[in-house]
Protein backbone atom coordinates (compact mmCIF):
# COMPACT_ATOMS: atom_id res chain seq x y z
CA UNK A 1 0.00 0.00 0.00
CA UNK A 2 1.29 3.38 -0.90
CA UNK A 3 1.38 5.37 2.48
CA UNK A 4 3.04 9.29 3.11
CA UNK A 5 4.11 9.80 6.67
CA UNK A 6 2.92 13.70 8.35
CA UNK A 7 5.37 14.56 10.82
CA UNK A 8 3.42 16.78 13.77
CA UNK A 9 4.95 19.12 16.41
CA UNK A 10 1.40 18.64 18.13
CA UNK A 11 1.49 15.19 18.77
CA UNK A 12 4.01 13.78 21.57
CA UNK A 13 3.01 10.26 21.69
CA UNK A 14 0.42 9.18 19.59
CA UNK A 15 0.12 7.31 16.35
CA UNK A 16 -3.33 7.76 13.71
CA UNK A 17 -3.47 6.13 10.30
CA UNK A 18 -5.94 5.97 7.76
CA UNK A 19 -6.66 5.88 4.32
CA UNK A 20 -7.01 9.30 2.24
CA UNK A 21 -7.67 8.82 -1.68
CA UNK A 22 -5.97 5.42 -1.33
CA UNK A 23 -2.73 6.67 -0.21
CA UNK A 24 -2.00 5.42 3.76
CA UNK A 25 -1.79 8.66 5.68
CA UNK A 26 0.25 7.92 8.99
CA UNK A 27 0.84 10.60 11.52
CA UNK A 28 3.33 10.88 13.94
CA UNK A 29 5.13 12.63 16.33
CA UNK A 30 7.74 15.08 14.69
CA UNK A 31 10.25 14.37 17.04
CA UNK A 32 10.29 10.62 16.06
CA UNK A 33 13.22 8.93 14.80
CA UNK A 34 14.01 7.32 11.90
CA UNK A 35 13.73 3.85 13.34
CA UNK A 36 11.01 4.72 15.23
CA UNK A 37 9.02 5.66 12.12
CA UNK A 38 9.71 2.72 10.11
CA UNK A 39 8.59 0.50 12.94
CA UNK A 40 5.09 2.53 12.85
CA UNK A 41 5.11 2.24 9.66
CA UNK A 42 5.29 -1.24 9.36
CA UNK A 43 2.63 -1.89 12.49
CA UNK A 44 0.29 0.63 10.99
CA UNK A 45 0.07 -0.61 7.19
CA UNK A 46 -0.39 -4.00 8.52
CA UNK A 47 -3.22 -2.48 10.62
CA UNK A 48 -4.46 -1.00 7.81
CA UNK A 49 -4.02 -3.98 5.82
CA UNK A 50 -5.82 -6.34 8.24
CA UNK A 51 -8.87 -3.98 8.32
CA UNK A 52 -8.87 -3.07 4.56
CA UNK A 53 -11.55 -5.26 2.82
CA UNK A 54 -13.15 -4.94 -1.34
CA UNK A 55 -16.41 -5.07 0.30
CA UNK A 56 -17.48 -1.50 -1.01
CA UNK A 57 -15.70 -1.35 -4.21
CA UNK A 58 -18.98 -0.91 -6.84
CA UNK A 59 -18.05 -2.60 -10.53
CA UNK A 60 -16.48 1.50 -11.91
CA UNK A 61 -13.93 1.30 -9.31
CA UNK A 62 -12.66 -2.02 -9.53
CA UNK A 63 -12.50 -1.17 -13.35
CA UNK A 64 -10.43 1.65 -12.05
CA UNK A 65 -8.45 -0.71 -9.72
CA UNK A 66 -7.24 -2.94 -12.62
CA UNK A 67 -6.88 0.09 -14.62
CA UNK A 68 -4.10 0.75 -11.54
CA UNK A 69 -2.82 -2.74 -11.19
CA UNK A 70 -2.46 -2.76 -15.57
CA UNK A 71 -0.04 0.09 -15.57
CA UNK A 72 1.80 -0.22 -12.41
CA UNK A 73 2.38 -3.93 -12.43
CA UNK A 74 2.41 -5.12 -15.87
CA UNK A 75 3.65 -2.16 -17.92
CA UNK A 76 0.03 -0.98 -19.12
CA UNK A 77 0.10 -4.55 -21.14
CA UNK A 78 -3.36 -6.20 -20.70
CA UNK A 79 -6.41 -5.09 -22.54
CA UNK A 80 -9.32 -4.14 -20.31
CA UNK A 81 -12.66 -4.56 -20.94
CA UNK A 82 -15.51 -4.60 -18.72
CA UNK A 83 -14.56 -5.76 -14.81
CA UNK A 84 -17.18 -6.37 -12.81
CA UNK A 85 -18.66 -8.18 -9.72
CA UNK A 86 -20.71 -11.30 -10.14
CA UNK A 87 -22.17 -13.94 -7.93
CA UNK A 88 -22.66 -16.89 -10.44
CA UNK A 89 -18.63 -17.65 -9.82
CA UNK A 90 -18.52 -20.65 -7.27
CA UNK A 91 -15.48 -22.82 -8.32
CA UNK A 92 -13.23 -19.94 -9.65
CA UNK A 93 -12.21 -16.67 -8.51
CA UNK A 94 -12.14 -14.78 -11.13
CA UNK A 95 -12.53 -15.15 -15.07
CA UNK A 96 -11.57 -13.33 -18.40
CA UNK A 97 -12.78 -13.46 -22.34
CA UNK A 98 -9.34 -13.26 -23.63
CA UNK A 99 -10.72 -11.55 -27.50
CA UNK A 100 -12.76 -9.00 -25.14
CA UNK A 101 -10.46 -8.65 -22.39
CA UNK A 102 -13.79 -8.83 -20.26
CA UNK A 103 -13.02 -9.40 -16.37
CA UNK A 104 -15.77 -11.46 -13.65
CA UNK A 105 -14.28 -11.72 -10.04
CA UNK A 106 -16.38 -13.50 -8.05
CA UNK A 107 -18.43 -12.25 -5.28
CA UNK A 108 -17.32 -14.11 -3.21
CA UNK A 109 -14.60 -12.42 -2.77
CA UNK A 110 -15.78 -9.00 -1.23
CA UNK A 111 -14.24 -9.50 1.86
CA UNK A 112 -10.96 -10.33 1.14
CA UNK A 113 -8.00 -8.12 2.39
CA UNK A 114 -6.62 -5.51 -0.71
CA UNK A 115 -4.12 -7.48 -1.86
CA UNK A 116 -5.83 -10.52 -2.65
CA UNK A 117 -7.91 -8.87 -4.65
CA UNK A 118 -4.88 -6.97 -6.53
CA UNK A 119 -3.93 -10.56 -6.73
CA UNK A 120 -6.90 -12.05 -8.81
CA UNK A 121 -7.22 -8.83 -10.87
CA UNK A 122 -3.95 -9.32 -12.12
CA UNK A 123 -4.24 -12.83 -12.86
CA UNK A 124 -6.42 -12.28 -14.61
CA UNK A 125 -5.39 -9.25 -16.88
CA UNK A 126 -2.23 -10.99 -17.54
CA UNK A 127 -4.78 -13.54 -19.23
CA UNK A 128 -5.50 -10.88 -21.89
CA UNK A 129 -2.05 -11.04 -22.75
CA UNK A 130 -1.17 -14.70 -21.99
CA UNK A 131 -3.85 -16.98 -22.45
CA UNK A 132 -2.10 -19.91 -20.52
CA UNK A 133 -0.74 -20.64 -17.63
CA UNK A 134 2.86 -20.97 -18.93
CA UNK A 135 5.78 -20.42 -16.79
CA UNK A 136 5.49 -16.81 -19.00
CA UNK A 137 2.31 -16.23 -17.37
CA UNK A 138 3.23 -16.72 -14.10
CA UNK A 139 6.45 -14.39 -14.25
CA UNK A 140 3.68 -11.43 -15.03
CA UNK A 141 1.29 -12.79 -13.29
CA UNK A 142 3.29 -12.81 -10.10
CA UNK A 143 4.84 -9.49 -10.16
CA UNK A 144 1.80 -8.23 -8.16
CA UNK A 145 2.96 -7.62 -4.80
CA UNK A 146 2.48 -10.15 -2.22
CA UNK A 147 1.74 -12.87 -5.24
CA UNK A 148 2.47 -16.03 -2.90
CA UNK A 149 0.52 -14.62 0.29
CA UNK A 150 -2.19 -14.13 -1.69
CA UNK A 151 -2.19 -17.64 -2.71
CA UNK A 152 -1.71 -19.06 -0.15
CA UNK A 153 -4.71 -16.97 1.35
CA UNK A 154 -6.87 -18.17 -1.01
CA UNK A 155 -6.40 -22.04 -0.52
CA UNK A 156 -7.03 -21.93 2.85
CA UNK A 157 -10.37 -19.17 1.99
CA UNK A 158 -11.32 -21.91 -0.53
CA UNK A 159 -11.23 -24.48 2.39
CA UNK A 160 -12.94 -22.65 5.16
CA UNK A 161 -14.37 -19.99 3.92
Amino acid sequence: MEYRVIRSARRSKTVQARVVGGVAEIRIPAHFSARQEREVVTEMLAKLEAKTTTRSLDDDTLTARARHLNNKVLDGRARIGSVRWVSNQNTRWGSCTVATGDIRISDRLRDVPAYVLDAVLVHELTHTFIPNHSKEFYAWADRVPKAERARGYLEAYQRHG
